[in-house]
């Protein structure tokens, strides 16, 4: 009886078996794939660093399984371009199956080295093909990769020397330690042109007794972690220049990461810092842009000298994962600058110092996440409690006809620790300035908005419509509560707007005249 149980089961799992047996046959396909795309643009590369990751996806829209005999780049072994199959990497693949009204995903990336091609203008148009099936069949799609020549600097070149150092400095009584790796530049580096973009893996170091110059409308890229270092008795000169196209800025210098794909053009925290340490010498930045930091610039030391220790004019910071401009006891004078979208402080005057800020727009409209401080910080101490602190001089911190606005409540805090032997001296005169206490958080003679030893001419709390924070577009329209509301004394130091405007007639507050903006004209 056990004998013909089993046999029929063998008959019923053989007759099932048979029936679904359509299920594991794949015919070859007709050259009736579809794409998800014709041609896959894997955006614009820097020679030899690895693209971001592209998809195309293949759909077999038939009611059958089928496979695809051969599936391949066109250049094939020696192709630049590297493709994952269903999770199997390769440049050739064969027999390649898709269910019926199913489909699969292609992961494409490249790494490309121009030198190995012609690129007579400093750039060259890499394309392969993926190839599916072969003869009648054959169906194919384009890759596009366009390649970037740059002069690149990073550690260890010709056994120069390794600059090893540890960077300390304070926001709100926290310790930030940054270990520092990179090489000091060597002479024939010590003028950025605009002829080639440089891409810079790890700190590039001026030397003691040198300047780097960095001509207009030279493109400095930053690894990951990298950055600029100005030593003991260096100086930094950025001397860029108006840019008539403002999509292009082509005179303009611009400091970013080393990405260049879309994805990353806004995404804050992709490099360094710009580092001007104690004992650097006077600095200038005039037309720049500085984006996606972690800090975009550091300046420590030399409160007291002739000349400011940074002067930054023209300029506009922007996507700083930590904190746009950061002051530790130094000099800064600021025109015609704009700092936004910072995850910290978009300006921190630290262990007091003499800061000077003229026709600037000083906001802080971060949205990646939660933001815990104002877009201005002002202290006077370092880090330590109140029994083993350092204290200095806030000698002078004034910002004039300046706009100071964000997405938080109060947007300037002020940490000032009372000892006899320094000063805190601060004034805000003619400026527009987000402080809506709504709790009674903030108490105390610094927050006394009626005293004009620190406070004169000032407007709280009102719109200064801005074109677009998000997209750090910081020009005031019709609306503006900053319109013609600045003092004719500064605007004479600053006579033209960060576009090139006067302002004498009629200044307006922060770094922009107003203009009409194109909805307006109706």
């Amino acid at each position: 009886m056990k004998r013909y149980l089993y046999f029929a089961l063998t008959i019923v799992f053989i007759t099932l078996w048979s029936s679904c047996r359509k299920d594991f046959e794949f015919s070859p396909s007709t050259g009736n794939l579809e794409f998800s795309k014709d041609t896959v643009y894997l955006d614009t590369v820097f020679t030899n660093i690895g693209s971001s990751t592209y998809n195309l996806k293949v759909y077999n829209r038939s009611s059958d399984d089928i496979s695809i005999p051969s599936l391949r780049l066109a250049l094939g072994e020696a192709s630049n371009y590297r493709l994952n199959v269903d999770g199997v990497s390769g440049k050739v693949f064969e027999d390649i199956p898709i269910l019926a009204k199913d489909s699969i995903f292609i992961f494409v990336e490249s790494t490309i080295d121009i030198n190995n091609f012609p690129n007579p203008d400093g750039n060259y148009l890499y394309t392969d093909q993926i190839e599916f099936d072969a003869g009648s069949n054959l169906q194919k799609v384009e890759l596009v990769t366009l390649v970037q020549d740059a002069v690149f600097i990073y550690p260890n070149r010709d056994n120069t020397t390794k600059v090893i150092e540890t960077l300390v400095f304070n926001v709100d009584g926290k310790l930030f330690k940054s270990k520092i790796q990179g090489r000091v530049l060597l002479p024939s580096e010590l003028t950025f042109t605009n002829e080639k973009p440089y891409v810079i893996y790890g700190f590039a170091a001026v030397p003691n007794g040198e300047t780097l110059t960095i001509d207009a409308g030279a493109r400095i890229h930053f690894h990951n972690d990298s950055g600029l270092m100005v030593t003991s008795g260096a100086s930094l000169q950025v001397n860029g220049m108006y840019s008539n196209d403002r999509d292009v800025l082509e005179n303009e210098v611009i400091f970013e990461g080393d990405r260049l794909e879309p994805n990353f053009s806004d995404k804050p925290g992709q490099w360094g810092s710009i580092l001007l340490l104690d004992g650097s010498l006077s600095s200038s930045i005039n037309y720049a842009t500085i984006k996606n930091a972690t800090t975009s610039i550091y300046c420590e030391g030399n409160p007291n000298g002739i000349s400011d220790k940074l002067t930054i004019t023209n300029s506009q910071i922007y996507n700083s994962s930590n904190h746009g401009i950061v002051g530790l006891n130094t000099s800064i004078a600021a025109e015609n600058t704009v700092i936004n979208n910072s995850g910290g402080v978009s300006f921190a005057g630290t262990l007091g110092g003499k800061y000077n800020f003229t026709h600037c727009t000083v906001a802080n409209y971060w949205n990646n996440g939660f933001r815990q401080f104002p877009t201005i910080w002002i202290d006077n101490r370092n880090i330590g409690d109140n029994e083993n602190v350092t204290v200095a001089d806030l000698a002078e911190a004034n910002f004039n006809n300046c706009i100071i606005y964000g997405n938080d409540n109060a947007e300037i805090r002020f940490e000032e620790f009372e000892n006899e032997s320094v000063v805190f001296n601060f004034k805000f005169t003619n400026c527009l300035i987000r402080f809506d206490d709504r709790s009674n958080e903030f108490t105390g003679p610094n927050y006394d908005f009626d005293d004009t030893n620190h406070y004169e001419g000032n407007i709280f709390n009102e719109n200064p419509d801005f074109k677009d924070p998000s997209l750090n577009q910081f020009i005031i329209g019709a609306e503006s509560a900053a319109i013609n509301k600045g003092l004719p004394g500064f605007a004479t130091q600053v006579p033209s707007d960060i576009l090139n405007v006067n302002r004498t007639a009629s200044p307006d507050l922060g770094a922009y005249q107003h203009i009409v903006f194109p909805e307006e004209d109706n």
